[in-house]
């Protein structure tokens, strides 16, 4: 079954909401990308597929808002680059480079994204399939859910690294 273009008024509801989870998609990308080169040789490859999927994530959003003719709006994405880059000006105990608490709360960050994308997921798949037609949504929340328990063991270990402590078993 494909999608059929939303009518004016539910589509001006989805628009705002599918935007509003680009533009954290956006921020998500760069973030995760960013997280992956900061972690250590042992979760590095994890974290970077995590990125890589969360950049795939972002695509698979652009498509669904194609298919219903919701148009992405470019102050968004701008939105979305800018609060990413505004993230990295927090405080953080250091004034001129990285702090060793930024990866643990870049994580936090990352898993407070994941699990919002995993909620737009569950909300189109409340939708029903004439809304979003052929998508794979089950997919795409599975993913999100494994996301979440890759990202969760990094924030344990990062937590455990900035303690000083050994790290909690994989």
């Amino acid at each position: 079954m494909t999608a059929q273009p939303l009518p004016a008024p539910p589509r001006r509801w989805w628009s705002i909401y599918l935007n509003d989870h680009l533009t954290g998609a956006s921020a998500g990308v760069r973030l995760a990308r960013r997280l992956a080169d900061s972690v250590d040789e042992s979760a590095r490859p994890d974290v970077r597929q995590v990125a890589h999927e969360i950049a795939e994530d972002r695509e698979a959003l652009l498509a669904i808002m194609a298919e219903l003719g919701v148009r992405a709006a470019r102050r968004y994405a701008v939105a979305g680059m800018a609060a990413e880059y505004i993230g990295r000006l927090k405080p953080n105990g250091r004034l001129l480079r990285r702090s060793p608490l930024a990866p643990l709360i870049e994580c936090e960050a990352m898993l407070a994204g994941v699990q919002g994308k995993l909620q737009v997921w569950q909300a189109l798949a409340a939708a029903g399939p004439r809304l979003v037609g052929r998508t794979d949504l089950e997919t795409l929340q599975s993913r999100a859910r494994r996301q979440v328990t890759v990202l969760e063991r990094l924030h344990q270990h990062l937590a455990a690294d900035l303690a000083g402590l050994p790290r909690p078993p994989k």
